[in-house]
């Protein structure tokens, strides 16, 4: 669900979900892309450049609040991590043997958008048409609660948004209709729910423990179904790491384990059997003969945990800051050709946002957040995200050619409705 914008226009904090690239519609980069592995007819690429941008998109169904509503207190806990990490260490066999019940596959359906309509050489183009996705899962409850990437059943490159309509694959033989509880494209982490009893919820561990190269195995579904529960196995190549993904700073697990379009979702599992990451994204080539291989990365667990709490509880993510702004990257060429100062020009600002609040107008640039410089809409975001919603920041900012600086209490990103 790798976003891009082609007209750099940033919108940082409002809700408004961004397109997602569809299989095989690779967009031009100068070396390595970021693809997030959803499968079927959506696999996505995004340009790692220094003009990457953040946007806040959190949402749910119309519906969600009455279905966040209905989740009971007591399964608020479910997914949270063994913070002592005891346990065994298990075989290889032994790990799949516990973890395989826990893992299913995602079936997606989606309405979009065609590029035109009429006629083309005689032929008739639909002004619309169905696609599937397909991806991975975890059980975290026995009665059918289900946690996978966002990017799985959320459309956000041709206007196809929310599916509209998910099947979870629990076995060859089973599969169930789902409901969407909540998602957040942001943090891509989206939880399902189907109507079934006795699944087999998966452990969580701690991801904090995790040291590097210790081994890990990853189960999903690699390019659709007819690879269902591929078992690939690997170590912790990196951790911490800082990646832009979905136009958005995540804290990411490296790997070297094998995940390719279909694993989205799917865990990645420490030697004791313990859930420790959801794989979402890996590392892909598109300059010539260039090649990357084993560069996987996976959100995690203790991130998911609180994510998972958030949309169960409330149906959005909660804490997330927010300006209410849209803005323009001012680069060196236009500071040139227009005798602006290097920065982020604000083209609007929306009424009783944040932004607005704290006296900032269209056409402000800022140029520093904290007393940090800031040159680019990505690294305003940087910023802003350190902190939560209700915390205050000092932007520095040119109006006129005057240096102002204001104090400003950002505001929580809440759910689209």
């Amino acid at each position: 669900m790798n976003e891009y914008n082609t007209n750099n226009n940033i919108n940082l904090g409002e809700n408004t979900p961004k397109p997602k690239k569809h299989v095989f519609r690779k967009m031009a980069s100068f070396l390595t892309a970021m693809a997030l592995v959803s499968g079927g007819s959506i696999a996505v690429y995004r340009q790692l450049s220094e003009n990457a941008y953040t946007s806040s998109s959190s949402g749910n169904t119309d519906d969600s609040d009455n279905k966040a509503s209905s989740v009971s207190a007591e399964k608020m806990s479910f997914i949270k991590t063994d913070e002592t990490d005891n346990g065994a260490e298990l075989t290889t066999e032994e790990i799949v043997q516990k973890l395989l019940p826990s893992v299913v596959g995602i079936e997606s359906q989606f309405t979009v958008s065609s590029m035109g309509n009429g006629y083309y050489y005689g032929f008739d183009i639909p002004s619309s048409f169905s696609e599937t996705g397909t991806g991975t899962g975890v059980v975290i409850t026995k009665d059918g609660y289900i946690v996978t990437n966002a990017h799985v059943i959320y459309d956000t490159e041709n206007g196809g948004g929310l599916a509209k309509s998910i099947k979870v694959h629990v076995n060859d033989d089973e599969s169930y209709d789902a409901e969407v509880v909540g998602y957040d494209t942001d943090c891509d982490i989206a939880v399902l729910k189907i109507d079934a009893e006795g699944l087999t919820p998966a452990e969580f561990g701690n991801s904090d423990s995790l040291e590097l190269g210790e081994s890990v195995i990853a189960i999903g579904n690699p390019l659709g179904f007819d690879l269902m529960n591929t078992v690939t196995s690997g170590i912790v190549s990196g951790l911490n790491r800082n990646i832009t993904i979905n136009d958005k700073a995540m804290n990411l697990i490296q790997t070297d384990t094998a995940i390719n379009s279909g694993n989205s979702g799917g865990p990645l599992i420490n030697k004791k059997g313990q859930v420790v990451g959801i794989n979402s994204s890996k590392m892909s080539s598109s300059y010539g003969s260039a090649s990357i291989e084993g560069i996987g990365f996976a959100i995690p667990s203790n991130e998911v945990s609180q994510i998972v709490d958030d949309l169960m509880e409330y149906g959005y993510v909660t804490g997330k800051p927010q300006l209410g702004i849209s803005c323009q990257d001012v680069t060196e060429t236009i500071s040139q050709m227009y005798n602006m100062p290097i920065g982020i020009y604000i083209t609007d600002v929306s009424k009783n946002s944040a932004a607005d609040k704290a006296g900032l107008q269209e056409g402000d640039i800022i140029t520093a957040v904290d007393d940090k410089e800031v040159s680019t809409s990505e690294e305003l975001n940087a910023e802003k995200n350190k902190h939560s919603a209700g915390e205050t920041i000092e932007i520095t900012y040119m109006r006129s050619g005057r240096e102002k600086t204001t104090e400003v209490v950002l505001d929580e990103v809440k759910q689209d409705n």
